[in-house]
């Protein structure tokens, strides 16, 4: 319990929704099952491109159970979407494999699946192109990059000065597809009742769910709600609002009848979004002791022909290290496949991994220290912006961890250390990643038996946001941890933004501190007793979170890693990763640390393991999955280490945080591949780094 002279507001609080995880009494959305509720599943397009010219249901209704088959010739009309990923069932395009294009309902989940199986789709296939190349002949600049950043930035004169510098480095490092495959699937729950659509959706923000499924189906918000309670891991995939609500919705209204639709895994790739593979050429010239006089960032990508998306790889070079004379370009080619969308600190964690290998590059080419390397081209303000920053602890990073890891006692030659029949080094990398803050409201009221209840439609997404909104309010109010309930995850609650790009707690928590303290101030004004009918507050920070500010806001972090190198068989095992972050103030021990080691897990897994192919030919995503898509297991993560630096940043919110999700990974892969570099003495360019790659090169 917390006293008057204890905070909840850094303690290191457990999750206050753990115990009903453990029970399985949190309910996640495939989960509810209204009375009389239909299964759905859907039927994928199994060409690469082309047009559907008929469909025969005849044998799928004629299954045990089937109840309907919606194709685009007689599902429910949707509006023309703003998002048209969205736009399914609308008509008979098939822009890429994998693309639904009907969907099965029937009494049980095994008979809608067999009803799914059981439709014949007839096709005409067109030529597809889904292979991504350098030269691509449909390559075009950006005019905008994700996150609303320029797709082309110049400072200066990149060429003569780069040029002329007498330290050099040209280098181009390359990523494979990422998937995102959260540990619960895509799903929705769909009821039509009393002129109301509830939906229950797996997603990272049920506010814009409500709001899409409003406009699709010509509704008031208000006669919507969509309830994301609890939700299963989402890194992006769950952001923006997918089909299955939309399907789910659609197949509703056409039974009459309830209906919940899983998505299975093997069909994420294709319809939630993907990290797109990226070709990012790095140059860096810099002077004798290591100071970079120019740097240029060129990225190539790919975007799907339903919808431009353009991964912001290179916005990290614009704001990390000195750079007088600057380049940062974004191209991309619009190619059959599946809409690339959100994954794992987009933009910063495919930039970043190419960044930080050339940072590294150019330590062994300057002969400098790749900590110190860093610390020589800190800069005074921000380069692209020449803000000054809120606070930038990215040197004690770099220090600390250095001093925990044991930096000092490395011999810097490459290839030296080996241990039997193991090669082992160790590496370094920075990471940086964008402070975001979006206008959120929230409601909080006291009871007169000194109970508290804060309400705002936030997403937990295994996080723990629920425990530090609750410790939030509790220190705003000056009042036990315990006394201090927590609603969240509801579209009728008070409106707050989606939990993503590492904004959540410093959104909502804003809100919820504002109308706290609000409600503390109601209190104290009628003498501290409550009356029995109650007192409430809200807050909206909209205005507050517009005032903006001058200064650039970042955290910052530094990864070391520890790595053995199988002469034999080149296969790469880490042993250490630590890290040391600057974030703000840490709100929960327990809960950052669990976030940092998360992110830093998901690192080791695209340095080593996760990538996807597409078949050419099929136009397919190969790997479809957890048995051919790689994630790290408990095996592979043996030593994790995250400490973080004290930040006292008054330019933020009123808690003083920042993200504390993704940085933790931006940076990660790269220290990995430093690391491999150091123990072999070979540098790969590209991940996953896979042993394939790696042992002829060592075997040369």
């Amino acid at each position: 319990m917390t006293t008057s002279r204890e905070r909840a507001l850094g303690a290191a609080a457990v999750r206050i929704e753990g115990l009903a995880k453990v029970r399985g009494a949190a309910r996640y959305s495939a989960e509810h099952t209204p009375p009389g509720c239909l299964y759905a599943w859907p039927v994928p397009a199994t060409v690469a491109r082309g047009r559907t010219v008929s469909f025969d249901t005849a044998a799928a209704l004629a299954e045990p159970g089937a109840v309907a088959v919606l194709t685009h010739e007689n599902a429910p009309r949707i509006s023309d979407p703003a998002d048209a990923t969205l736009g399914v069932l609308r008509d008979d395009r098939v822009p890429h494999r994998g693309w639904i294009v009907a969907v099965a309902v029937a009494e049980t989940l095994e008979a809608a699946r067999a009803t799914a199986d059981a439709v014949r789709v007839s096709y005409v296939t067109e030529d597809h192109d889904v292979v991504l190349t350098p030269d691509h002949p449909g390559l075009y600049a950006a005019e905008m990059a994700n996150g609303g950043h320029p797709g082309t930035r110049e400072r200066g004169d990149f060429d003569a000065v780069y040029e002329a510098a007498p330290v050099t480095l040209d280098a181009t490092y390359s990523m494979d597809p990422m998937h995102n495959h959260a540990m619960e699937p895509h799903a929705a729950v769909a009821h039509w009742h009393d002129g109301r659509l509830t939906v229950y959706d797996s997603s990272q923000g049920s506010t814009t769910v409500r709001e899409t499924l409003a406009a699709l189906f010509a509704l008031d918000p208000a006669q919507v709600t969509v309830v994301s309670e609890h939700v299963g891991g989402g890194f992006g995939s769950k952001g923006t609002p997918r089909p299955q609500p939309v399907l789910a919705t659609m197949a509703a209204r056409y039974v009459g009848r309830p209906v919940k639709l899983v998505l299975h895994r093997s069909q994420l790739p294709a319809v939630v979004g993907h990290r797109p593979p990226t070709i990012q050429r790095v140059r860096l010239g810099a002077n004798r002791d290591g100071v970079i006089s120019a740097l240029a960032h060129e990225v190539v990508s790919y975007t799907s022909t339903v919808k431009e998306f353009v991964e912001q790889a290179a916005t990290p070079a614009r704001t990390m290290y000195t750079s007088p004379h600057s380049r940062t370009v974004h191209r991309v080619t619009a190619l059959d496949v599946p809409t690339p969308s959100w994954m794992r600190a987009p933009g910063e964690a495919s930039g970043m991994y190419a960044l930080e290998s050339a940072m590294d590059e150019l330590a062994v080419l300057a002969g400098v220290d790749p900590v110190e390397l860093r610390v020589r081209n800190e800069p005074s303000h921000e380069p692209d912006s020449g803000r000054a920053y809120s606070s930038r602890h990215l040197v004690e990073c770099l220090r600390e961890g250095a001093r925990r890891f044991g930096w000092r006692d490395r011999d810097p030659r490459a290839g030296l250390r080996r241990e039997g029949r193991f090669l082992v080094g160790s590496g370094v990398a920075a990471a940086s990643y964008p402070v975001i803050i979006s206008p959120s409201t929230a409601e909080a009221r006291a009871d007169a038996d000194g109970g508290f209840l804060v309400r705002i439609n936030a997403t937990d997404i295994g996080t723990g946001a629920r425990t530090v909104l609750a410790q939030i309010g509790a220190d705003a109010l000056r009042a036990p941890l315990d006394r201090v309930r927590i609603e969240i995850g509801d579209s009728d609650l008070p409106r707050a933004p989606l939990a993503g790009g590492s904004s959540g707690t410093g959104s909502w928590g804003w809100s919820v501190d504002k109308a706290c303290r609000a409600l503390r101030a109601r209190i104290d004004a009628v003498g501290g007793a409550v009356p029995p009918e109650g007192l409430s507050a809200s807050a909206d920070t909209t205005e507050d979170v517009r005032a903006g500010t001058e200064f650039a806001r970042h955290a910052y972090g530094a990864h070391f890693v520890e790595v053995q190198v199988d002469r034999d068989t080149a296969e790469i095992r880490v042993r250490r990763m630590l890290g040391v972050f600057a974030a703000g103030r840490i709100l929960n021990p327990r809960t950052a640390r669990s976030q940092f080691i998360g992110a830093m897990t998901m690192g080791l897994g695209m340095a080593l393991m996760e990538g996807a192919t597409i078949d050419p030919v099929a136009g397919d995503f190969v790997e479809r999955d957890l048995a051919s898509y790689h994630v790290p297991a408990h095996a592979d993560v043996r030593s994790m280490e995250a400490y973080w630096i004290d930040e006292d940043d008054r330019h933020l919110n009123p808690m003083g945080s920042k993200g504390i999700g993704e940085i933790g990974m931006v940076g990660s892969a790269a220290a990995i591949g430093n690391a491999v570099r150091h123990a072999t003495g070979v540098r790969l360019r590209e991940v996953p780094m896979r042993p394939d790659a790696l042992l002829p090169l060592l075997e040369a």
